[in-house]
Protein backbone atom coordinates (compact mmCIF):
# COMPACT_ATOMS: atom_id res chain seq x y z
CA UNK A 1 0.00 0.00 0.00
CA UNK A 2 1.39 3.46 -1.02
CA UNK A 3 2.57 5.42 2.10
CA UNK A 4 -0.26 8.64 3.32
CA UNK A 5 0.74 11.89 1.28
CA UNK A 6 -0.27 15.19 2.13
CA UNK A 7 -1.19 18.31 -0.27
CA UNK A 8 -1.38 21.23 1.68
CA UNK A 9 -4.04 20.13 4.75
CA UNK A 10 -5.48 17.36 3.14
CA UNK A 11 -4.42 14.03 3.81
CA UNK A 12 -4.51 11.77 0.70
CA UNK A 13 -4.58 7.53 2.06
CA UNK A 14 -2.74 6.78 -1.36
CA UNK A 15 -0.30 7.90 -4.36
CA UNK A 16 -3.22 7.45 -6.94
CA UNK A 17 -5.79 9.49 -4.48
CA UNK A 18 -3.08 12.45 -4.75
CA UNK A 19 -2.93 11.96 -8.64
CA UNK A 20 -6.66 12.22 -9.09
CA UNK A 21 -7.08 15.11 -6.33
CA UNK A 22 -4.30 17.46 -7.95
CA UNK A 23 -6.02 16.77 -11.06
CA UNK A 24 -9.57 18.18 -9.51
CA UNK A 25 -7.60 21.42 -8.66
CA UNK A 26 -5.89 21.75 -11.70
CA UNK A 27 -9.20 21.34 -13.98
CA UNK A 28 -10.85 23.38 -11.79
CA UNK A 29 -8.36 26.24 -11.99
CA UNK A 30 -8.57 25.80 -15.67
CA UNK A 31 -12.54 26.20 -15.06
CA UNK A 32 -12.16 29.41 -13.27
CA UNK A 33 -13.75 32.48 -14.97
CA UNK A 34 -12.79 35.69 -14.28
CA UNK A 35 -14.60 38.84 -14.15
CA UNK A 36 -12.52 41.26 -16.65
CA UNK A 37 -14.16 44.19 -14.76
CA UNK A 38 -13.34 43.62 -10.91
CA UNK A 39 -11.17 40.38 -11.27
CA UNK A 40 -13.63 38.18 -9.20
CA UNK A 41 -13.56 34.15 -10.05
CA UNK A 42 -16.66 31.73 -10.40
CA UNK A 43 -16.45 27.75 -11.41
CA UNK A 44 -19.23 28.00 -13.70
CA UNK A 45 -19.58 30.74 -16.58
CA UNK A 46 -23.23 31.44 -16.37
CA UNK A 47 -22.51 32.65 -12.53
CA UNK A 48 -19.65 34.95 -14.31
CA UNK A 49 -22.53 36.30 -16.92
CA UNK A 50 -25.06 36.98 -13.81
CA UNK A 51 -22.62 39.07 -12.23
CA UNK A 52 -21.29 41.25 -14.84
CA UNK A 53 -25.16 42.31 -15.60
CA UNK A 54 -23.97 44.05 -11.72
CA UNK A 55 -21.66 46.36 -14.05
CA UNK A 56 -23.34 46.42 -17.28
CA UNK A 57 -26.74 47.07 -15.74
CA UNK A 58 -28.18 45.01 -18.22
CA UNK A 59 -31.89 43.69 -16.97
CA UNK A 60 -32.72 41.19 -19.86
CA UNK A 61 -35.54 39.46 -18.55
CA UNK A 62 -38.99 41.66 -18.79
CA UNK A 63 -42.25 41.65 -17.43
CA UNK A 64 -45.13 40.77 -19.86
CA UNK A 65 -47.80 42.56 -17.56
CA UNK A 66 -46.24 45.82 -16.48
CA UNK A 67 -43.01 45.92 -18.56
CA UNK A 68 -40.80 45.96 -15.27
CA UNK A 69 -37.04 44.39 -16.11
CA UNK A 70 -34.52 42.07 -13.46
CA UNK A 71 -31.26 40.79 -13.59
CA UNK A 72 -32.08 37.38 -12.70
CA UNK A 73 -34.79 35.34 -14.04
CA UNK A 74 -35.19 34.51 -10.08
CA UNK A 75 -36.00 37.95 -9.45
CA UNK A 76 -39.15 37.91 -12.10
CA UNK A 77 -40.46 35.03 -11.11
CA UNK A 78 -41.20 36.33 -7.68
CA UNK A 79 -42.14 39.62 -9.09
CA UNK A 80 -44.63 38.22 -11.24
CA UNK A 81 -46.63 36.98 -8.44
CA UNK A 82 -47.45 40.48 -7.43
CA UNK A 83 -49.23 40.47 -10.24
CA UNK A 84 -50.73 36.75 -9.90
CA UNK A 85 -51.03 36.76 -6.14
CA UNK A 86 -49.95 33.95 -5.68
CA UNK A 87 -48.22 32.53 -2.38
CA UNK A 88 -46.43 29.35 -2.44
CA UNK A 89 -44.57 29.79 1.00
CA UNK A 90 -46.96 28.78 3.43
CA UNK A 91 -46.58 29.11 7.79
CA UNK A 92 -46.81 25.94 8.95
CA UNK A 93 -47.89 27.46 12.85
CA UNK A 94 -50.93 29.97 11.66
CA UNK A 95 -51.43 29.31 7.76
CA UNK A 96 -50.10 32.41 6.51
CA UNK A 97 -48.95 32.82 3.16
CA UNK A 98 -46.17 34.56 1.28
CA UNK A 99 -44.90 35.02 -2.43
CA UNK A 100 -41.09 35.32 -1.53
CA UNK A 101 -39.51 32.53 1.25
CA UNK A 102 -37.19 35.07 2.87
CA UNK A 103 -40.80 36.69 3.91
CA UNK A 104 -41.73 33.74 5.18
CA UNK A 105 -38.68 33.30 7.35
CA UNK A 106 -38.90 36.64 8.33
CA UNK A 107 -42.45 36.13 9.95
CA UNK A 108 -41.84 32.96 11.58
CA UNK A 109 -39.80 35.00 13.70
CA UNK A 110 -42.61 36.08 15.22
CA UNK A 111 -43.75 32.94 16.12
CA UNK A 112 -39.89 31.77 17.50
CA UNK A 113 -39.50 34.87 19.05
CA UNK A 114 -36.23 34.63 17.41
CA UNK A 115 -33.64 38.07 17.14
CA UNK A 116 -30.90 37.23 15.03
CA UNK A 117 -29.26 40.62 14.47
CA UNK A 118 -27.66 42.16 17.43
CA UNK A 119 -26.79 45.64 17.69
CA UNK A 120 -22.65 45.57 18.14
CA UNK A 121 -23.01 49.13 20.20
CA UNK A 122 -26.05 48.55 23.16
CA UNK A 123 -26.68 44.60 22.19
CA UNK A 124 -30.25 45.39 21.50
CA UNK A 125 -31.62 42.66 18.86
CA UNK A 126 -34.07 42.51 15.92
CA UNK A 127 -35.67 40.07 13.75
CA UNK A 128 -35.13 41.46 10.64
CA UNK A 129 -31.66 42.87 9.02
CA UNK A 130 -33.10 45.93 8.00
CA UNK A 131 -34.85 46.85 11.10
CA UNK A 132 -30.94 46.29 12.51
CA UNK A 133 -29.90 48.79 9.97
CA UNK A 134 -32.39 51.65 10.52
CA UNK A 135 -31.76 51.20 14.60
CA UNK A 136 -28.02 51.63 14.17
CA UNK A 137 -28.37 55.49 12.98
CA UNK A 138 -29.87 56.35 16.36
CA UNK A 139 -25.97 55.60 17.08
CA UNK A 140 -24.14 57.10 14.25
CA UNK A 141 -26.82 60.32 13.48
CA UNK A 142 -26.71 59.40 10.21
CA UNK A 143 -29.98 60.36 8.12
CA UNK A 144 -29.16 59.38 4.55
CA UNK A 145 -32.80 60.10 2.91
CA UNK A 146 -33.00 64.17 2.08
CA UNK A 147 -36.01 66.01 0.89
CA UNK A 148 -35.39 67.46 -2.39
CA UNK A 149 -37.43 70.20 -1.71
CA UNK A 150 -36.41 71.72 1.74
CA UNK A 151 -33.26 69.95 2.11
CA UNK A 152 -34.01 68.25 5.26
CA UNK A 153 -33.01 64.91 6.25
CA UNK A 154 -34.01 61.62 7.68
CA UNK A 155 -33.05 58.41 9.37
CA UNK A 156 -35.56 56.66 7.33
CA UNK A 157 -37.11 56.23 4.00
CA UNK A 158 -40.76 56.31 5.08
CA UNK A 159 -40.27 59.15 7.49
CA UNK A 160 -38.79 61.35 4.50
CA UNK A 161 -42.10 60.10 2.33
CA UNK A 162 -44.35 61.31 5.72
CA UNK A 163 -43.08 64.72 5.11
CA UNK A 164 -42.93 65.15 1.89
CA UNK A 165 -46.64 65.38 2.04
CA UNK A 166 -46.06 68.72 3.79
CA UNK A 167 -44.87 69.96 0.51
CA UNK A 168 -47.41 68.30 -1.91
CA UNK A 169 -49.85 68.62 0.59
CA UNK A 170 -51.31 65.32 -0.31
CA UNK A 171 -53.67 63.59 1.92
CA UNK A 172 -53.74 59.76 1.31
CA UNK A 173 -54.91 58.31 4.17
CA UNK A 174 -58.94 58.77 4.27
CA UNK A 175 -61.56 58.26 7.44
CA UNK A 176 -63.58 55.11 5.67
CA UNK A 177 -66.36 56.67 7.99
CA UNK A 178 -66.46 60.52 7.16
CA UNK A 179 -64.30 60.92 3.84
CA UNK A 180 -61.70 63.18 6.69
CA UNK A 181 -58.34 62.82 4.69
CA UNK A 182 -54.85 62.74 6.35
CA UNK A 183 -51.03 62.97 5.33
CA UNK A 184 -50.06 60.91 7.67
CA UNK A 185 -51.06 57.44 8.86
CA UNK A 186 -51.00 58.25 13.04
CA UNK A 187 -53.35 60.92 12.15
CA UNK A 188 -55.82 58.76 10.83
CA UNK A 189 -55.65 56.46 13.46
CA UNK A 190 -55.82 59.51 16.17
CA UNK A 191 -59.00 60.42 14.33
CA UNK A 192 -60.79 57.55 13.90
CA UNK A 193 -61.13 57.48 17.85
CA UNK A 194 -63.67 60.53 17.41
CA UNK A 195 -66.16 57.67 15.59
CA UNK A 196 -65.23 54.57 18.26
CA UNK A 197 -64.90 56.64 21.13
CA UNK A 198 -61.98 54.65 21.55
CA UNK A 199 -59.33 55.91 24.43
CA UNK A 200 -55.71 53.55 24.44
CA UNK A 201 -53.64 55.62 25.98
CA UNK A 202 -53.87 55.42 30.19
CA UNK A 203 -52.30 57.46 32.58
CA UNK A 204 -50.84 55.40 34.92
CA UNK A 205 -50.50 58.19 37.44
CA UNK A 206 -54.78 59.31 37.42
CA UNK A 207 -55.89 56.35 35.11
CA UNK A 208 -57.42 59.19 32.94
CA UNK A 209 -57.56 57.75 29.56
CA UNK A 210 -56.31 59.77 26.01
CA UNK A 211 -57.51 58.85 22.00
CA UNK A 212 -53.67 59.47 21.60
CA UNK A 213 -50.44 59.59 22.69
CA UNK A 214 -49.47 62.87 22.42
CA UNK A 215 -51.81 64.38 24.49
CA UNK A 216 -51.16 61.48 27.20
CA UNK A 217 -47.53 63.08 27.77
CA UNK A 218 -48.76 66.50 27.80
CA UNK A 219 -51.69 65.35 30.33
CA UNK A 220 -48.73 63.96 32.40
CA UNK A 221 -46.78 67.38 32.99
CA UNK A 222 -49.22 68.11 35.26
CA UNK A 223 -48.16 65.40 37.46
CA UNK A 224 -44.62 65.84 36.89
CA UNK A 225 -44.77 69.38 37.31
CA UNK A 226 -42.24 69.60 34.28
CA UNK A 227 -42.26 72.64 31.81
CA UNK A 228 -40.00 71.56 29.07
CA UNK A 229 -41.13 74.59 26.99
CA UNK A 230 -39.06 77.90 27.58
CA UNK A 231 -39.56 81.30 26.36
CA UNK A 232 -36.00 82.52 25.10
CA UNK A 233 -37.40 86.41 25.47
CA UNK A 234 -38.71 86.47 29.76
CA UNK A 235 -37.85 82.55 30.51
CA UNK A 236 -40.95 81.54 31.65
CA UNK A 237 -41.58 77.74 30.86
CA UNK A 238 -44.65 76.42 30.18
CA UNK A 239 -45.68 72.44 30.16
CA UNK A 240 -46.76 72.65 26.26
CA UNK A 241 -45.46 74.10 23.36
CA UNK A 242 -48.62 75.34 21.93
CA UNK A 243 -49.17 77.31 25.61
CA UNK A 244 -45.65 78.82 24.93
CA UNK A 245 -46.48 79.90 21.20
CA UNK A 246 -49.77 81.68 22.68
CA UNK A 247 -47.12 83.49 25.66
CA UNK A 248 -44.67 84.43 22.58
CA UNK A 249 -47.17 86.82 21.15
CA UNK A 250 -47.25 88.95 24.53
CA UNK A 251 -43.67 90.02 23.30
CA UNK A 252 -44.49 89.90 19.62
CA UNK A 253 -48.06 91.68 19.49
CA UNK A 254 -48.89 89.11 17.15
CA UNK A 255 -52.82 88.35 16.70
CA UNK A 256 -52.73 85.89 13.89
CA UNK A 257 -56.23 84.61 14.37
CA UNK A 258 -58.55 86.66 12.36
CA UNK A 259 -62.55 86.27 12.77
CA UNK A 260 -63.70 86.40 9.28
CA UNK A 261 -67.12 87.60 10.10
CA UNK A 262 -66.03 91.21 12.03
CA UNK A 263 -61.97 91.25 11.37
CA UNK A 264 -61.41 91.58 14.98
CA UNK A 265 -57.86 89.63 16.02
CA UNK A 266 -56.87 87.52 18.63
CA UNK A 267 -53.42 86.05 19.54
CA UNK A 268 -54.57 82.25 20.48
CA UNK A 269 -57.44 79.94 18.60
CA UNK A 270 -59.44 79.41 21.51
CA UNK A 271 -60.08 83.05 21.62
CA UNK A 272 -61.54 83.63 18.03
CA UNK A 273 -63.92 80.13 18.89
CA UNK A 274 -65.10 81.73 22.11
CA UNK A 275 -65.40 85.03 20.14
CA UNK A 276 -67.22 83.67 17.28
CA UNK A 277 -69.85 82.45 19.28
CA UNK A 278 -71.24 86.21 19.44
CA UNK A 279 -71.99 86.24 16.09
CA UNK A 280 -73.23 82.60 15.81
CA UNK A 281 -75.17 82.96 18.80
CA UNK A 282 -73.77 79.30 19.82
CA UNK A 283 -73.98 78.42 23.41
CA UNK A 284 -72.50 75.05 23.61
CA UNK A 285 -71.49 75.18 27.77
CA UNK A 286 -74.60 73.77 29.42
CA UNK A 287 -75.56 74.16 33.28
CA UNK A 288 -76.18 70.36 34.78
CA UNK A 289 -77.96 71.36 37.20
CA UNK A 290 -80.67 73.61 35.61
CA UNK A 291 -79.78 73.29 32.05
CA UNK A 292 -78.91 77.08 31.52
CA UNK A 293 -76.86 77.78 28.26
CA UNK A 294 -73.77 79.99 28.10
CA UNK A 295 -71.58 80.38 24.85
CA UNK A 296 -68.18 80.79 27.36
CA UNK A 297 -67.05 78.79 30.09
CA UNK A 298 -66.45 80.96 32.67
CA UNK A 299 -69.83 82.10 32.14
CA UNK A 300 -71.32 79.09 33.05
CA UNK A 301 -68.70 78.50 36.21
CA UNK A 302 -69.87 82.22 37.66
CA UNK A 303 -73.79 80.94 37.03
CA UNK A 304 -73.43 77.86 38.75
CA UNK A 305 -72.46 79.98 42.19
CA UNK A 306 -76.04 80.92 42.33
CA UNK A 307 -76.75 76.96 43.00
CA UNK A 308 -73.72 76.43 45.16
CA UNK A 309 -74.00 79.51 46.91
CA UNK A 310 -69.71 79.64 46.45
CA UNK A 311 -68.57 83.24 46.94
CA UNK A 312 -64.43 82.78 46.04
CA UNK A 313 -63.96 86.78 45.29
CA UNK A 314 -63.18 88.12 48.44
CA UNK A 315 -62.45 91.69 49.12
CA UNK A 316 -59.10 92.81 50.67
CA UNK A 317 -60.41 95.63 53.01
CA UNK A 318 -63.70 94.33 54.22
CA UNK A 319 -63.72 90.51 53.74
CA UNK A 320 -67.26 90.53 51.87
CA UNK A 321 -67.60 87.69 49.42
CA UNK A 322 -69.05 87.39 45.82
CA UNK A 323 -69.62 84.58 43.30
CA UNK A 324 -67.61 86.58 40.44
CA UNK A 325 -64.70 88.76 39.70
CA UNK A 326 -66.43 91.62 38.10
CA UNK A 327 -69.20 92.41 41.39
CA UNK A 328 -65.87 92.42 43.42
CA UNK A 329 -64.63 95.19 41.17
CA UNK A 330 -67.67 97.21 40.98
CA UNK A 331 -67.58 96.48 44.84
CA UNK A 332 -64.12 97.63 46.22
CA UNK A 333 -65.25 101.28 44.47
CA UNK A 334 -66.95 101.58 46.99
CA UNK A 335 -63.81 101.77 49.14
CA UNK A 336 -61.71 103.96 46.57
CA UNK A 337 -65.25 106.85 46.34
CA UNK A 338 -64.95 106.94 50.10
CA UNK A 339 -61.35 107.38 49.99
CA UNK A 340 -61.38 110.42 48.01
Amino acid sequence: MDDELWIGNIKCKTRSKMIEFTGEITNLEKTSYHCDICKKSFTQKSNLTTHRRIHTREKPYHCDICGKSFSLNDHLTKHKRIHTGEKPYHCDICGKSFSVSSNLTTHKRIHTGEKPFQCDICGKSFSQNELLTKHKRVHTGEKPYHCDICDKSFSRNDSLTKHKHIHTGEKPYHCDICGKSFSQKIGLSTHKHIHTGEKPHHCDTCGKSFSDGSTLIKHKHIHTGEKPFQCDICGKSFSQKISLTIHRHTHTGEKPYQCDICGKSFSDGSSITKHKYIHTGEKPYHCDICGKSFSQRSSLTIHRHTHTGDKPYQCDICDKSFSDGSSLTKHKHIHTEKNT
